[in-house]
């Protein structure tokens, strides 16, 4: 039976202590239980008893809480789930790095921050990867985190246009027959894009930038037939494209370009007589080298707290709806 041990950790505040593990006791039960520990804190201590290799991770845990919460992580129970897992798994070294390596973009209206574990992780896919998929739903911030990257590619110069573009389902891409000029007829379809650009660098810059073709919002279809050369490319609402439309859109990236492809494939708008691209080309790219594909779920949700627990009672129903396939 190894020796049991124990030791102390000491936290600036009892505020900070209970931001690490999200002020909730049931985290500090399920670190013992996977760590195989005893945890006793007041105020702003900490204390670990147990074998030295429990009592080890534990630290470890903490630390890396720290250095999460440093960085302006706002630790939530789903956080700390997905330390402690990693922890436990061995991961500690890869987990430090990530938090070692803050992941500021810095634009030139405002600083943005990832607000949790998963939004860290895929923003360093992205920032890595030549093709990212984003998929989970709405509120993890999958299209603003794209977008804020998209921006900070430009202006560090990586990149030299910006191109954001949509399936327009609703008009089933026949804007023809919809009364305006070609503005007037896509904007709604592409009114989220517009308002997550006029938030990161205003209004005015933004048309600035169009006016210069620095930036380019169009729907899906106005992409054949181009070769998409030092872009940065975001498919918004992937999950509406048919499967056609995403080999179309993947086979345009072109020399020194990036593309990030985002969806939630919970949220499909097409016929159900029609697949969607984006579900088959999670099956497809899986295994190509190159191409990031990343996951979120309902835990990773920003928004208010009831569009979490909104998702998850109908996840837990497996209802299904026009729509809404979730098998």
């Amino acid at each position: 039976m190894p020796a049991e041990t124990a030791t102390v950790l000491e936290f600036d505040s009892p505020r900070l202590l209970a931001q690490l593990y999200a002020g909730e006791v049931d985290n500090l039960a399920s670190a013992e239980a996977t760590l195989g520990v005893s945890l006793s804190t007041r105020d702003d201590w900490l204390r670990i008893e147990g074998g030295e290799e429990g009592v080890e991770a534990t630290r470890e845990l903490f630390a890396i809480l720290q250095l999460a919460r440093a960085q302006g992580l706002r630790i939530r129970r789903a956080d700390f789930e997905k330390i402690l897992a990693g922890v436990a798994a061995g991961e500690a070294a890869e987990l430090r790095h990530l938090f070692e390596e803050p992941v500021l973009l810095q634009l030139k209206r405002k600083s943005i921050v990832p607000k949790t574990l998963h939004q860290k992780q895929y923003l360093n896919e992205i920032r890595t990867h030549d093709v990212s998929l984003g998929i989970g739903p709405a509120g993890t911030g999958k299209t603003y985190l794209a977008m804020a990257a998209a921006l900070e590619a430009f202006f560090t110069g990586t990149v030299e246009k910006l191109i954001f573009t949509r399936p327009a389902v609703e008009a089933g891409e026949a804007l023809g027959f919809l009364p305006g000029d070609l503005q007037e007829k896509i904007l709604p379809y592409l009114r989220p894009l517009y308002d997550a650009l006029y938030e990161m660098v205003g209004v005015e810059e933004t048309q600035r930038m169009m006016d210069r073709q620095q930036i380019e919002i169009a729907p899906l279809a106005y992409m054949r037939g181009r070769t998409l050369s030092r872009s940065f490319v975001i498919l918004d609402e992937a999950q509406n494209t048919t499967p056609e439309q995403m080999m179309m859109f993947l086979t345009r990236l072109g020399e020194d370009s990036r593309m990030v492809i985002t969806g939630d494939i919970t949220q499909i708008d097409l016929p159900r007589s029609k697949k969607s691209g984006l579900k088959q080309a999670v099956q497809v790219l899986r295994e190509v080298e190159g191409i990031s594909l990343f996951t979120f779920d309902g835990a990773d949700v920003v928004r208010h707290p009831l569009v979490q627990r909104i998702i998850e009672a109908y996840e837990s129903q497996a209802i299904e709806g026009p729509g809404v396939p979730l098998a």
